[in-house]
């Protein structure tokens, strides 16, 4: 006799798996077995961490820095993301209006949480990161995904915003740089849409996880605006991804709801990693950062002609971030098995377009140049066996 099992929440219906996981599985498996494999799936520098960030969280770890601080953050560590607003985008943020979350997606918790609840509906980018969507839907809100293409610069504008807006419309989500297609929003276009929530009572919700990592044009802050929630993180500029630490400046009328939130959600973000974090603004590791985005640029700039020439059409060079998103559809009609057809015969592992959205994800493919160049050399001579065969 079966036993009967538990009922599952109606929101698990619209909660997918990452199916990066599913091609990350395989080729883990594959290197298992002796097969040497190019891993430009996964959204995470090959980088270590700096050492002088490592340093520090040792050193706190002895200093018997073990215990919870408040669920804000530690004091020293909010002054001084202020003080990187002030120093790298000239902008005055108030320390008191920073949180340190568990990683980014820690804030977007938290600003989602805030803003959305049943009925309620969030504006955002599809193709777009698969968390934004999802978390929506775990608080019970709607995730309206607005298609994008290279006529917007994969970016939202405020005349598709007011095209898909309705009187549920509770916030409006912009990422910039974004995952996956790298490409970012102008200043003036953002301001366009900043105005139009602040009008409209619409809250605006801007991820700058990878505003440091912009190569081209000039790196940009929603945080000049003090009523707009801004995610940005630890994980990919700073190359602290296993640390996970984030940050949300918000609001201040937001602050004491949020703080609310976060003593229930997550009581406080790691210790260790926050005074860990307090190194990453040093002038010896800033240094040290700057020098491996250089290089992240120098990948950008042999992977994305490297792949249009055979056949990949990616019409606006990415600005920022570390992926390149990639039409496939002169070379196959279905992108997730052509992702896998590439692991299996090629070894070379990237992310179908199904990941990131409803909006023709059969025709892209995200590859993240996360690899050293000789290893995207290798890559780039392994796809024209693969499509030579």
């Amino acid at each position: 006799m079966d036993t009967p099992k538990p009922h599952l929440a109606a929101r698990m219906t619209g909660i997918a798996p990452f199916h990066v996981m599913d091609i990350l599985a395989r080729a883990q498996a594959l290197e298992a077995a002796g097969r040497d494999i190019i891993h430009l799936e996964i959204g995470e520098p090959d980088f270590a961490t700096p050492a002088p960030i490592v340093e520090a969280g040792v050193a706190a770890l002895r200093a018997g820095h073990t215990h919870y601080t408040g669920a804000l953050g530690l004091p020293a560590l909010r002054e001084a993301i202020a003080g990187f607003y002030a120093t790298r985008w000239q902008v005055t943020v108030d320390p008191a209006r920073v949180i340190v979350t568990p990683g980014a997606s820690g804030a977007l918790l938290l600003a989602l949480g805030l803003l959305a609840g049943p009925g309620d509906e969030v504006l955002m980018a599809d193709p777009g990161y698969p968390c934004n969507r999802h978390f929506t839907r775990f608080c019970d809100a709607r995730a309206v995904s607005v298609p994008v293409d290279a006529g917007s610069g994969f970016q939202l504008t405020l005349e598709s915003i007011e095209r898909h807006a309705t009187p549920a419309t509770r916030a409006v989500l912009i990422a910039s740089p974004a995952n996956p297609t790298g490409t970012s929003i102008s200043s003036g276009e953002l301001a366009r849409i900043h105005d139009w929530c602040a009008a409209k009572g619409v809250a605006l919700i801007v991820d700058e996880i990878y505003l440091a990592l912009t190569y081209d044009g000039s790196e940009h802050s929603a945080a000049r605006w003090d009523d707009v929630f801004v995610v940005n993180s630890f994980s990919k500029y700073f190359q602290m991804t296993g640390w996970r630490l984030g940050w949300l400046a918000a609001p201040a009328w937001a602050l004491p709801y949020l703080e609310r939130l976060a003593q229930n959600l997550f009581l406080a973000a790691p210790t260790p990693a926050q005074y860990a974090a307090l190194a990453a603004f040093s002038p010896a590791t800033l240094d040290g950062l700057e020098a491996r985005k250089a290089e992240l640029r120098d990948r950008r700039d042999f992977l994305l002609p490297a792949l249009r020439q055979r056949g990949f059409a990616i019409p606006i060079q990415p600005h920022g971030a570390f992926y390149l998103y990639a039409d496939c559809s002169a070379h196959t009609d279905d992108s997730f098995h052509f992702a896998q057809a590439l692991l299996e015969q090629a070894g070379v592992a990237v992310t179908p377009g199904l990941d990131f959205g409803q909006h023709q994800p059969q025709r892209y493919l995200r590859i993240a140049y996360t690899q050293t160049l000789p290893r995207l050399v290798e890559a780039i001579a392994r796809i024209d066996d693969f499509l030579a065969g």
